[in-house]
């Protein structure tokens, strides 16, 4: 599915190059939506497009990605591998 960024909550954090890995929109009560990624898919998009092996694609991702505080708007992010 593919998601127009006028849908996305306003301030909404995009991750560069990693729209394919969108899977929905989150609501909360009392606060903007934030928009959620696959886990999955962002491993993909790092191992196929960049070429990085499962490893360095799990270190960039908990590092670059998951470790990334740009504001209350942060990316939210489900992983499904470990049910």
């Amino acid at each position: 599915m593919k998601f127009n960024f006028e849908d996305f909550p306003e301030d909404s954090i995009v991750l560069d190059g990693l729209d394919d890995a969108i899977i929905g929109i989150t609501e909360e009560f009392g606060g903007n939506g934030r928009i959620l990624y696959s886990r999955e898919k962002i491993l993909d998009i790092l191992q196929n497009r960049d070429g990085m092996t499962e490893e360095e694609s799990v270190e960039f991702y908990y590092f670059n990605i998951v470790g990334l505080y740009a504001s209350e708007s942060n990316p939210i992010f489900l992983v499904t591998d470990k049910f």
